[in-house]
Formats: structure tokens, sequence, C-alpha cells
């Protein structure tokens, strides 16, 4: 079986200054092809830690990744490091140069320094990744069974080395199992209680079929993962499975793709044909931010108004202003007259409104901090709910947009 370890490269990633972004966009297409990632490291810019962390990972695995140190700088140490470890000696790949020599001349219009040219070395005994996207090419290294594939770490370049190059040799050189991967989404029930009602049910699986849960903000999805020979049997599997596990939690399901939220409530606005609007104050625009990441959203939704401030509410939503003196902004009669406001002014179908105090200061005597107030619904009718979060500012943003989305997707059903 094929196991593999993806090591990044920089210390940007171990002082938080960069996310690293590669190595779960590489799990994700190796998992697809059916490669287990047996580990993620991160190490920084130093010759000692990367070597040991090679010898470290080809102990326990015989595909090593390694993305990151293939720029001109000095502290791009990967290839002449990799070059020792290898015992090569670094020569000028001719197709390497000339790509160099293109990008610098033909596409940047620059004109191309000693350092520049560099960049087209690698060492003598591995094969060499065009790099069709940079400038940097990328090295395969073969050694006592193992493959060590050495990547630039600017993503779409990695990107580009991994599926038309990295991802087709594996495939070609190793013998690969199907990996069949089966999500749903849950909501309004914890991770702990949902184990607890499916526990006979999880216990039942046969080894080769994993349960995960993966709760975020509220909600948590259930992933059923299985590895065999056959796909067509594995298939029938997993979904005789699945259709169990969905019965199961019925209650609390909102779809059985791997979906998000606003992608479900997307779908349901497309299928009625029908257009959103929001008004949002303590989100700040995020709830349309999700909508608005959908392909195609401009479909099924209009738009949105951000009002922060009274004034904004009163202009732009016609919120009354004795409401607000009187109810303060975080109050269910504001909500219902923005969403009333968005209906009137966008000419939406649907709306959403919400309203809240999302810290770490601005709390209230009876609305401390994380109060918030949402309405969702259309001209005929408005329904409104209080929450109290208790978290960070962004997380109850975030937890505001989600359970706001749902509501809508509760009223629309």
């Amino acid at each position: 079986m094929i196991k593999t370890t993806i090591i990044t490269i920089g210390d940007e990633l171990l002082i938080g200054q960069v996310i690293d972004s590669n190595s779960a966009w590489m799990a994700q297409q190796l998992n697809q092809a059916g490669i287990a990632v047996l580990r993620r490291v991160a190490v920084g810019d130093n010759w000692d830690q990367i070597w040991q962390c090679l010898d470290e990972e080809s102990r326990h695995a015989n595909v090593i990744l390694i993305t990151g140190g293939l720029g001109p700088t000095a502290d791009d140490i990967t290839k002449p490091l990799l070059c020792k470890y290898f015992a090569g000696t670094l020569r000028t790949d001719a197709e390497a140069l000339q790509n160099v020599k293109y990008l610098f001349e033909e596409v940047f219009k620059r004109p191309v320094t000693d350092r520049n040219v560099r960049q087209a070395e690698v060492p003598d005994n591995c094969t060499v990744l065009q790099n069709k996207r940079g400038t940097a090419p990328g090295m395969l290294f073969e050694r006592s069974g193992k493959v060590y594939v050495s990547m630039p770490g600017v993503p779409h370049e990695m990107q580009g080395m991994m599926t038309d190059d990295v991802i087709p040799f594996l495939k070609k050189n190793f013998t690969l199992p199907f990996i069949i991967h089966k999500t749903l989404l849950t909501f309004g029930i914890g991770e702990s209680m949902i184990a607890d009602m499916i526990q006979d049910f999880e216990k039942g699986l046969p080894p080769h079929i994993r349960l995960a849960y993966l709760p975020n903000y509220g909600m948590v999805r259930l992933r059923l993962s299985a590895t065999g020979p056959d796909k067509a049997q594995l298939s029938k599997e997993v979904m005789e499975k699945f259709v169990i596990l969905q019965e199961l939690i019925r209650g609390y399901l909102v779809t059985n793709e791997d979906e998000p939220m606003e992608k479900v409530v997307a779908k349901l606005l497309s299928s009625n044909k029908a257009t959103l609007c929001t008004a949002e104050s303590c989100t700040g625009g995020y709830i349309a931010q999700l909508i608005t990441s959908i392909p195609g959203s401009s479909v099924f939704y209009d738009g949105s108004v951000v009002s922060y401030s009274y004034k904004a509410k009163e202009d732009l939503l016609q919120v009354n202003h004795n409401t607000l003196a009187s109810k303060g902004a975080v109050s269910e009669e504001v909500v219902r007259e923005m969403a009333k406001g968005a209906l009137a002014n966008i000419k939406s179908d649907y709306t959403i409104a919400v309203s809240g105090i999302m810290g770490p200061d601005g709390g209230l005597p009876g609305k401390p901090v994380g109060t918030v107030w949402i309405a969702v619904g259309n001209n005929e009718k408005l329904t409104t709910q209080r929450f109290h979060f208790r978290f960070d500012r962004q997380k109850n943003i975030q937890l505001t947009a989600v359970n706001a989305l749902n509501m809508l997707r509760v009223f629309m059903l």
C-alpha cells in the first residue's frame, strides 16, 4: 500500500505568517486518487531540520512530497540540500532554462540575471518536472523503492505539477485502492448526542468502512469512508450504510451531499426560482459573501444592505427612529423592520435580516455580547429568533450567518 508524507518547508509556516493551504489541497487530490496520506509535516528553513525530517519520514512512507524552498533567494535551501542528500551534482536543465528566459524576456519584459538562470539548475540524478506556471522546476528522485518529489511552494505552481506530473506518475507506478466518501450534514445537534444515537450502527461497520465526525459552527458533518479493490462493490456497500445512517439522524439532516449551508440554501432558491436579499448589521456583509461565493448566485441573489449605524438603518431600510430609540438596534422589532425594508426596496422573494453584538465590547444590561436577533421570511410572513453566542467576534459572526441561513432553509421548506 502506498503511504505518503507531505512536507511543507518555510519559516513563515511555523510562525503563522502564512497558512499552509498546500498540504490541504494536496491531501484532497491524493485522497481522490486512492493515495493515503500518512502524515503532514511543516519544517522551517533549516538545513539540519529538513535533513532529519527527510530521514524520519522515509522510515514511515514510501512517497515523500515536498513543497517550498525552491526560490532564488538565500533562504531557499531545498534544492542544494536535496542535491547533497541524493549525492548529485547541480547541472543546468536546458528546457527549464528556456522556460526561465521566455518568462523574463517575453512575459515579464525584464533582463535575465545570473540569479534567474540558477533557477534552471537541478541535480543530475533527478527527473525534472517542468514548471508550466513559473520558473522553478520540480524534481523527482527514486531511491530504495521510495519516491521523493520536490515542488515549488507557490500554490498554483505546485498544483500544476501535482495534476500534470505527480499524480499520473504515482498512478502508473503504484497499485492504488479505491477510496469512496459519502458525507451528510446535520444541524441543531452536537456530535456527542449523534454518537449516542448511532452507536450501534457505528459498532456494526466493517473494518474497511470508517465513520468520521466533523463538527463546525453548530453543524456536524458525518462522513463514511471506505477503501477496497472493487469500486462497484465498495460503492454498493457504502450506499447501503449511508441510507441507514440518514434514517437514523433524519430529524437533524440538512443535506446528504458534502456541501456547506449556503450551497443548500442556494439550491433551494434555484429550485423554487426564487430570489433572496439580505439586511446585515452585525455580520457586516458576511452572509452576502457566503451566498455570492456560489457560482451563478446572481440568478437567485439580488443584493444586501449593510446597515451598521442607526442612520443607515433609517435611511436605507426605513427602520423607524422611535423603534431604534425605544427598543435598540439589537431587538426583534428592529430586525423585523430591517427585513420589511429590504423586501420593499430590493423586491426579492425572501430576505434575511440580522442585528447583534459581536464583541468583544458593546454588551448592555439584558443584551450581553453575543446577543443576536435574526429575521427571515417573505412579504406574507416573517419568523424571528433570538440567539446568544458566547465566543470571539469572528466565531459569533460565523455562527450568526449559518443560523440565519438555516432559519431561511427551514422557512422555505
